[in-house]
């Protein structure tokens, strides 16, 4: 709960610090007496601190304005975009899993070799490069020169792959980093030495006996990913026209849409902090130690 405050009180200071939210909301050549009608009637004539007491109260009650452009409630806006955030979300969080938990366990266990190497050199390249740029790759590779799926739209499973291989791709380069910086120290350890000269095989090894024991900062950066995913999701929502909250947040931020950005960062926030205490959760599970601190 002090997280979600703290961010909530961060978007109500960020919206502000741009200047005055009632000449932002307003053609430039508003007549100022229709502005100041306007900033009475929003509420941003009072003083920060009434404003900012007020909002913590629309917060708290769900009341967090409307679309100034056709007057229907900011949350109904953003919740009716929510789905499709969430399946593009969802889908590209087990993606970047499954592609940088396995990755990264290859890596470790032929370290200093040349597979090492190379998934070392490409997880550097996808790592350094901007979502965006991954994203027109992709569309360029399979949209254009192989034509095999569609470059933008919504409707079929088809239209989900490219915008979850872009952010699978790119948020599972960092999950492939630090998977295979853990492996690679867990499997130095004695225990595994001794699994080896039981006979026990490669997969029993790695799978069993190492990967449960470097679970802990795999599953922290599962966490952290999460917050990028959703930030990469305001790009690639835009570049394959995928009609999500990140899309909307683009939209409502040029034409100047104060409540519906508010909403969108909150519950945002809200997700990625959810997120987070899961994550934190299941260290506790797999490591027992943890519990003592």
């Amino acid at each position: 709960m002090i997280t979600l405050w703290i961010v909530v009180s961060a978007v109500f200071f960020a919206l502000r610090a741009t200047g005055d939210p009632t000449t932002m909301l307003l053609p430039d050549d508003t007549p100022t007496d229709i502005v100041e009608m306007y900033r009475q009637k929003w509420g941003f004539d009072q003083p920060i601190p009434v404003q900012y007491f007020t909002f913590l109260g629309d917060v708290l009650r769900g009341h967090l304005g409307v679309s100034y452009v056709d007057g229907r409630s900011a949350i109904k806006v953003v919740f009716e975009r929510l789905p499709s955030t969430l399946l593009l979300g969802a889908t590209s969080f087990l993606t970047a899993i499954v592609f940088g938990v396995s990755i990264g366990v290859i890596a470790a266990v032929y370290h200093r070799k040349v597979v090492d190497r190379l998934i070392s050199a490409l997880l550097a390249v996808v790592h350094a490069m901007p979502n965006f740029l991954v994203g027109l790759l992709l569309m360029l590779l399979f949209s254009v020169a192989l034509r095999w799926l569609p470059s933008s739209g919504y409707g079929t499973h088809w239209h989900l792959l490219l915008p979850t291989m872009t952010l699978g791709l790119w948020g599972g380069a960092t999950i492939a980093r630090v998977t295979r910086a853990a492996m690679i120290e867990v499997l130095k350890e004695p225990y595994i030495d001794a699994a080896r000269a039981r006979g026990f095989t490669l997969f029993h090894r790695v799978v069993r006996e190492a990967l449960p024991n470097a679970a802990v900062p795999i599953i922290t950066i599962l966490g952290l990913n999460a917050g990028q995913l959703f930030a990469g999701a305001v790009i690639t929502e835009t570049i394959f026209a995928w009609p999500g909250i990140g899309r909307l947040l683009v939209t409502a931020a040029a034409s100047r849409e104060v409540a519906i950005v508010q909403v969108i960062l909150i519950v945002v926030s809200a997700i990625i902090v959810s997120i987070n205490l899961i994550a934190d959760v299941l260290c506790v599970i797999v490591n027992p130690a943890l519990r003592k601190r």
